[in-house]
């Protein structure tokens, strides 16, 4: 059945991509498979995205937290992420903007670099922005935006009292973007868990019981269909 027109153009998406390990735990697999599919998955909703017309997505592939995982996994997740980081020259030709979001400096010299490769490369893309949020956490992105601003404080630049909301969202990693309609969170748990917590502020919360290796496009047509049954006040009436 066709999707009704505007069924998702110019949407912003947030997915917490959650479940991967016990998608694997229920297949009797080593985490590192449900990584894996997972990163498949990943792939499929982003090419899915760009065909519903989706403004931009954000993908929360690894958080600060996720340091305390075992060596293994964690070694798995950053070889994933670097066969991405290969493949993602490949996408030119679908004309997505792709944007690293979190403090790459943890990452390997030779990930950081194809990462700023990518981003000077699809810089001028006019297509859908692809957001994947690596070694990020929302506290982390407040406080790097606060450092910032207080340096200039700091250097003569700036006034305190000339610190509001806006120039606080100009120095977020997602500068120059709208905030996310709607955060997606598979698996069926119903937590932030540290993702977005700025621009966050008003975006509608859409959970599923689904793990992230089993999301399909469908799942994806669901959780929209549920955010534009959503009425959204923003504080008002």
């Amino acid at each position: 059945m066709p999707h009704p027109e505007n069924f998702a153009k110019g949407l912003s998406i947030g997915i917490i991509m959650d479940g991967n390990g016990r998608w694997a735990k229920k297949q009797g697999l080593p985490r590192t498979a449900g990584h894996k599919k997972g990163a498949e998955v990943f792939q499929d909703i982003t090419r899915y995205c760009n065909e519903l017309g989706v403004e931009s997505v954000t993908f929360y592939a690894f958080s600060t937290e996720n340091w305390k995982r075992p060596y293994e996994e964690v070694g798995a997740i950053m070889r994933l992420f670097g066969e991405y980081l290969i493949k993602a020259f490949d996408y030119q030709k679908e004309n997505n903007r792709v944007v690293f979001l979190g403090e790459r400096s943890a990452l390997e010299p030779k990930h950081q670099k194809l990462m700023d490769e990518i981003e000077t490369k699809t810089a001028h893309n006019t297509g859908m922005t692809l957001n994947i949020a690596v070694n990020y956490g929302g506290r982390q992105e407040i406080v790097h935006a606060a450092q910032q601003l207080a340096r200039q404080v700091q250097e003569g630049a700036l006034a305190p009292e000339d610190i509001t909301e806006a120039l606080m969202s100009q120095h977020m990693y997602t500068h120059g973007q709208k905030d996310p309609d709607f955060i997606l969170r598979p698996s069926g748990e119903k937590r932030l868990s540290n993702f977005m917590l700025w621009q966050a502020a008003y975006s509608e919360l859409v959970e599923m019981d689904v793990l992230w290796p089993d999301f399909t496009r469908n799942d994806l047509d669901l959780a929209i269909e549920e955010f534009n049954r959503r009425s959204r006040r923003f504080g008002g009436i």
